[in-house]
């Protein structure tokens, strides 16, 4: 390559570029960063991208977050993945926290709920074009073509759990490389045919591996220790200066748990946070939730960001001694601070040894079918948030060892479909960027509600 390496601040204006413009959920983020950082940018080839977020996608936490912190690391050491984190983090953060606010000073808006309501019709279809633009690169066989297609048929008709759908890809690549079938042999990710591809040799990084990122017991630790440290004492000083039960101590606590144990991205663990916020915990009401989760949909930054929302009401109405709207801030950025300070752990410790088998034929073939299974599944949500945004009521329906999300039909929103079509209009026949059908949308709804429709 003739161009020339960047420096780390000009790096830093491209991550804050990224996070700026990250809307759409992970499959958006992740056709954002491989528009940017692999077609325009040329910073790294297909290849190696797609390494990357194939070991992202099987770390707990939010995988495009990950791989930005896993790219900048590669570019630019321990201090570019921080700055790609952060500055992926940060306008999201900044986003949800004064939305909270808004919304626990304020309460429903008709005129919020509007604009809410027309950013879904945009984010959909934002979603659908990220799931054909990553497919489309990942699905390079009929293998793993026949992979996506089973682990969408798993999930959405049969429920199948996520972790096992993820196992059962892994092996079914891993046991094809190993038996020498073909379309398993570049461990996927090849790209539909036809489709312009940017070979790693023709990139800034090229294929070598960076002098950083060689293995060293050593280096790790120095590294990873300051981030264990900056993660789990506050946790242990908050449990033991305030007790277990304190709101702050539980906050800590449950999502630092979540850190760990949420394989799969935000997406998978969405139900859990629901289901312990609201059932387990009381924090929030179940529309409540869907309102956190609404925010985090339409603004930019990972989608697990809604865990500061459910952190923020938290505080806001169980801690004691102190300014409510002060305690909830402060319960809001404990939340974001425990749920995103180990993705740079898992970054750091684990990179370099994934980086030194990216000749590994058969892991790279089942990494490959895991992203070929992620496919799937991001399809499946996209579908169940399609229905959920066009319908009023979707009820299950059982039968035959089949769970399926139907729509009732008679409860179709007209104008909701009607934004949805417009959005799938600007995206794919104008070709508008994310921001312009983002905001061509909620315009949209806040017509829609002017005008008494909504």
């Amino acid at each position: 390559m003739s161009r020339r390496f960047p420096t780390l601040s000009e790096a830093a204006r491209i991550w804050a570029r990224i996070g700026l413009l990250s809307f759409g959920g992970p499959a958006g983020q992740i056709a954002l960063m491989h528009r940017i950082l692999v077609e325009e940018q040329r910073w790294l080839g297909e290849r190696r991208f797609l390494h990357a977020l194939n070991y992202c996608m099987l770390l707990p936490g939010p995988e495009a977050m990950q791989l930005a912190v896993y790219i900048g690391w590669l570019m630019h050491r321990t201090a570019g993945g921080v700055i790609a984190g952060v500055l992926f983090v940060l306008p999201g953060l900044v986003a949800i926290m004064a939305l909270s606010w808004v919304y626990a000073l304020f309460g429903t808006v008709g005129a919020v709920e509007a604009l809410f309501f027309g950013l879904k019709a945009a984010v959909l279809a934002i979603v659908v074009q990220a799931v054909i633009r990553i497919g489309g690169r990942a699905l390079g066989s009929a293998a793993m073509i026949l992979v996506a297609a089973g682990s969408f048929v798993a999930i959405y008709g049969f429920g199948v759990p996520f972790p096992a759908i993820i196992l059962a890809a892994a092996l079914i690549g891993f046991a094809g490389a190993r038996a020498g079938v073909a379309a398993f042999a570049g461990g996927g990710g090849q790209g539909a045919p036809g489709a312009a591809q940017v070979d790693d040799a023709d990139t800034l990084l090229g294929n070598a591996t960076p002098a950083h990122a060689q293995i060293s017991a050593t280096r790790s630790l120095r590294i990873a220790a300051p981030f264990l440290l900056l993660w789990l004492l506050p946790v242990a000083v908050l449990g033991v200066a305030f007790g277990l039960d304190n709101v702050f101590a539980r906050i800590a606590g449950f999502f630092s748990v979540l850190a760990v144990v949420t394989f799969g991205g935000a997406y998978a663990v969405l139900a859990w946070v629901a289901q312990a916020a609201v059932q387990d915990f009381g924090w929030l009401s179940p529309g409540e939730m869907l309102d956190g989760l609404g925010m985090a949909e339409t603004t930019p930054g990972p989608l697990i960001m809604v865990t500061q929302f459910v952190g923020f009401m938290a505080a806001l109405r169980e801690a004691t001694g102190m300014p409510p709207l002060l305690a909830a801030t402060l319960g809001g950025l404990l939340t974001t601070w425990v749920t995103f300070l180990p993705c740079f752990l898992w970054i750091f410790l684990g990179a370099p040894f994934i980086e030194r088998l990216r000749g590994n034929v058969t892991l790279n073939a089942a990494l490959g079918a895991v992203t070929a299974a992620v496919v799937g599944v991001i399809l499946n949500l996209a579908v169940w948030f399609g229905l959920h945004v066009v319908f009023d009521t979707v009820r299950t329906v059982t039968g035959f060892g089949l769970r399926l999300d139907v729509p009732v039909w008679a409860t179709l929103d007209p104008a909701a479909a009607g934004l949805v079509a417009a959005a799938m209009l600007g995206v794919f026949a104008l070709r508008l960027g994310p921001m312009q059908v983002l905001a061509a949308c909620g315009f949209g709804g806040l017509a829609l509600h002017l005008a008494g429709v909504v």
